[in-house]
């Protein structure tokens, strides 16, 4: 009852909790120190090194290996995948991995989980992720991975990895290092990945006919490194690439193709030939 006493209730019935989300929203408030603390030229080169390297570990990571298993590694570089995708404080890597499977089995249906045709804007792009809706970890959709012990801790302990690069940096750079590389990279690393599932969805062109509303959008290609390319993702998600054609930026395939030369990783999943044909590509 205390619980829900200190909790905002959503019309779809969820509740986020206050002092649950109050890290989430303190880190929020952390990032706007940045205008009130010494200046230095190297900050920002921090914060935008930590945003584009920890995007592509969820891109790569979270989302094309434990997600979809478009390609193969190690058990070292999956540990390591999964340990620095999950400093971007997106909780643990069997959750996210899990949640979205469940998100694609059911995209726009009533099942659905950040549907934006459906829920509307908010709890698509955060609504969902800091209610307690969905606070466990769907092991039921995720047994492949769950089955390396590693992997359980990480996903148990998914506060670990975002303590240790907050700390790093404090230790380092003091206040002023921390809010820019840790606090204000981290509410700009959330909230654009949070655009995948709100914005694409709504904003872009469909070149496919699936049964959802994804669409391809190439300014969210960029700042997501490739995902924006969510309609192709939709209509063939088992494909490492997600930008199809040449034209489509897709800054992670390029790094995991580089990968693969070096055998960081192998095996990178194709897109099928007959979907490059001439008729589906844009007038």
């Amino acid at each position: 009852m205390a619980s829900k006493a200190l909790s905002i209730r959503l019309p779809n019935g969820s509740h986020i909790s206050i002092i649950y989300t109050l890290p989430f929203l303190l880190v929020h408030l952390a990032a706007f120190g940045v205008f009130f603390t010494r200046f230095h030229w190297w900050y920002p080169v921090v914060c935008l090194t930590l945003y584009y390297g920890r995007m592509f570990f969820v891109t790569a990571g979270y989302h094309r290996y434990f997600s979809h298993r478009t390609f193969k590694t190690s058990r070292v570089f999956q540990f390591i995948m999964a340990f620095l995708a999950t400093s971007s404080s997106q909780k643990g890597v069997l959750w996210w991995a899990a949640h979205h499977r469940h998100h694609h089995r059911f995209s726009d249906m009533e099942e659905d989980l950040h549907s934006p045709t459906r829920s509307g804007f908010f709890w698509s792009h955060v609504g969902w992720f800091i209610s307690n809706k969905y606070n466990e970890t769907r092991f039921d959709y995720i047994g492949d991975f769950a089955k390396y012990p590693e992997l359980r801790w990480l996903n148990k302990y998914h506060m670990v990895p975002p303590a240790v690069l907050g700390a790093v940096l404090f230790l380092i750079g003091g206040l002023p290092l921390f809010l820019w590389g840790f606090c204000l990279s981290t509410v700009m690393l959330w909230h654009a990945t949070f655009t995948i599932n709100s914005l694409s969805h709504v904003f872009g062109w469909r070149r496919y006919a699936t049964t959802d509303t994804s669409r391809n959008n190439p300014f969210l290609a960029l700042v997501t490194l490739g995902e924006g390319w969510h309609n192709n993702h939709h209509h063939y998600m088992a494909s490492t690439r997600q930008g199809f054609f040449w034209w489509e930026v897709d800054i992670t395939y390029y790094v995991l193709k580089l990968m693969s030369w070096v055998h960081i990783v192998w095996d990178l999943r194709p897109v099928p030939t007959h979907l490059l044909e001439p008729e589906n590509a844009p007038a």
